[in-house]
């Protein structure tokens, strides 16, 4: 393994050599924290240093966190892997299959062959994608006038289909359905729900979808590259007030309190006393759930990252 000083020397290269405005970096095993350090700034051309509190926008980190929630309700008998999802969220019925675009530019679209089950959701097999990476989804919301998923609005969500559920797999706004099922089964909307199953009894304290104060005061801006590869500040915020919390990727945090998350799943469940999944489940978790489909490879903007070949339950491959 490597020094702690190496380590150091590493991301405090990667900073003055501007690959990066800042980073911080914390490390756990199942035994406890082994290492933690902050590097650089919160901004390119700013001051505010990088520090162990600085808070971020997790993005689709959010996701293991939401997938998390779906399985203590299948533990307690409230959500299923494999019934049809619009038994609980009934706007799933309405997601159809996109085979491509008339003569004149329209969607043309058509049933399913089977119903969409939470298993696909958490797995990326329903069909849904995400508009940056698939330019079929990128049309779609041009003609139909559809809006982003980061606008946080209902109708964000009725993009179509790919494929038909459980014949492919692609990265895209499944878990953010997942969310909604949570909210439909448990009766709270997903920040109560957080709070009170997950993020209270590991003492999670400065991970939220809405920003107090004091996260603002110490939040980190989200950077782009240009076609040079230099980074650059950009205007990015998710809405104060969402017609939906954005189960896959709505949270901000901090990398301390993620770390804890982790630890959890790390540690078979519980955490210093507090169990928030039963040992069998975070088993059933780890498995692969799509058999031989392929993920392959996918160039997200930015930065470039590559896929794993199997998928676990609410799974991110991505690298990005």
């Amino acid at each position: 393994m490597p020094s702690i000083k190496s380590i150091d020397t590493m991301f405090s290269q990667a900073v003055e050599s501007k690959k990066m405005p800042g980073i911080v970096a914390v490390a756990a095993t199942d035994k406890g924290p082994i290492y933690e350090g902050a590097f650089g700034t919160r901004e390119v051309g700013a001051s505010a240093p990088m520090t162990l509190d600085t808070v971020v926008w997790i993005a689709s980190m959010t996701k293991a966190i939401t997938a998390t929630a779906a399985m203590q309700l299948i533990e307690r008998g409230k959500l299923s892997l494999d019934r049809p999802a619009h038994d609980v969220v009934p706007e799933l019925a309405k997601a159809r299959v996109l085979e491509g675009f008339d003569g004149g530019g329209q969607p043309k679209l058509r049933a399913p062959k089977r119903p969409i089950t939470l298993r696909h959701l958490l797995t990326h097999t329903a069909g849904f994608g995400y508009e940056i990476w698939r330019s079929e989804i990128a049309k779609y919301q041009e003609v139909t006038s559809t809006p982003g998923i980061t606008t946080c609005t209902n109708a964000a969500l009725t993009t179509p289909l790919l494929f038909d559920p459980g014949e492919a797999w692609e990265y895209g706004i499944n878990i953010d359905w997942a969310g909604k099922m949570v909210e439909a089964a448990s009766g709270q909307k997903l920040d109560a729900y957080f709070q009170q199953n997950i993020f209270g009894p590991l003492g999670i304290t400065d991970t939220s979808f809405a920003l107090s104060p004091s996260q603002k005061s110490r939040l980190s801006r989200v950077h782009q590259r240009d076609d040079k590869g230099a980074l650059a500040p950009i205007e990015f915020g998710l809405p104060e007030n969402p017609e939906f919390l954005m189960g896959g990727g709505g949270l901000y945090g901090t990398a301390r309190d993620y770390l804890t998350f982790t630890q959890m799943i790390l540690q078979g469940g519980t955490l210093k006393g507090a169990q928030v999944l039963r040992p069998e489940t975070v088993e059933l978790m780890a498995q692969n759930h799509i058999g031989a489909l392929e993920v392959g490879a996918f160039k997200p903007p930015s930065p470039r990252s590559r896929t794993t070949s199997s998928c676990s339950l609410g799974c991110r491959r991505s690298g990005g």
